[in-house]
């Protein structure tokens, strides 16, 4: 199989601090793969290993078969940057931004006025071309980025949290556009903090924690690996979480955890009918709870699983 991002043992450090612990990725040609993680996880010092922007301090990492240290070159050729914050002249309409990056990609004058007026249209931005980038809205900004970041024709695109400050609709209308470039074989390594965003997105996710991957997979798989429903149960004041997670260990062998403002208790639970026997079992006990819900799983129940059994290991 062809990967388009290939890294093994990728390790960052920035003094005696550990940013990135051994990070194995494997991402074929054409996917979209999203990389998940709290702040500090170790994701945009991974990405700018990945782009060449830092070294590593150890392991490989190869973009396209080029290796991102030996053939730094090479890798800049083949892939494009989007980040949280817009790389483009404000002082400049959208039109000039786009004609100067075509520009300096080598485009001829004839060339590069064609791309910028097809790509204002495609991001839908033909009605604000004449205007300058420092009156854009967010979104508007982000979109121009995106259009910026493909005149090169990227065979990888590394997009770092690029929804991040954006609404509602302006961040479903970038959700469209990053389909769109997958959809014509741009291979995609998307980093966010929205769950939602993944799960609409991805075709598969890594979650990083701590400076390393702690699980892939696709987001069907991965919400399917913790069980078949999800118990939100939120106590009452005065209640305990943490008592509420050992009773129903003791009781029914189940792996609850707390979420991270310790205010409500998840778990993984087969059926409907195990559900009723949780909430009996509180009551029985005489814990007091505001209320409980049965949902299917999602990312988020994922990611709670995940880093609570982290947080055990490095507590062990």
């Amino acid at each position: 199989m062809t990967y388009a991002i290939e890294a093994q043992g990728l390790r960052k450090s920035f003094g005696a601090h550990e940013v990135v612990r051994g990070v194995d990725l494997a991402i074929r040609q054409g996917e979209l793969f999203t990389l998940l993680g709290p702040n500090g996880a170790g994701k945009t010092t991974t990405i700018q290993m990945l782009t060449t922007m830092l070294l590593p301090d150890g392991g490989t990492a190869r973009i396209c078969g080029c290796d991102v240290v030996a053939e730094a070159v090479n890798v800049r050729r083949r892939i494009s940057v989007t980040g949280q914050y817009a790389a483009l002249d404000e002082s400049l309409t959208g039109w000039q931004n786009l004609t100067l990056f075509a520009g300096l990609h080598g485009y001829t004058r004839k060339e590069s006025r064609a791309l910028a007026a097809e790509l204002l249209e495609s991001f839908r931005l033909t009605d604000a071309a004449g205007r300058s980038v420092g009156s854009y809205s967010g979104g508007m900004r982000r979109r121009l980025d995106l259009a910026a970041g493909i005149v090169s024709q990227p065979e990888v695109m590394f997009l770092d949290e690029p929804t991040t400050g954006l609404d509602p609709q302006s961040r479903r209308e970038l959700w469209e556009l990053v389909r769109r470039l997958v959809k014509n074989g741009t291979t995609v390594l998307l980093t966010t903090q929205y769950l939602e965003e993944a799960d609409k997105l991805a075709d598969r996710i890594g979650f990083i924690a701590q400076g390393k991957i702690i699980a892939t997979g696709t987001p069907k798989r991965l919400k399917a690996s913790i069980g078949s429903k999800t118990l939100t149960i939120r106590p009452a004041e005065g209640a305990d979480p943490g008592d509420i997670c050992k009773l129903l260990a003791s009781e029914h062998g189940l792996k609850a955890y707390e979420d991270e403002d310790g205010q409500v208790v998840r778990m993984a639970v087969r059926d409907a009918a195990l559900a009723h026997v949780v909430i009996s079992t509180l009551f029985d006990h005489a814990t007091a709870i505001d209320d409980f819900a049965l949902s299917e799983p999602t990312l988020d129940d994922v990611y709670f699983a995940l880093t609570a059994a982290r947080g055990k290991e490095v507590a062990s």
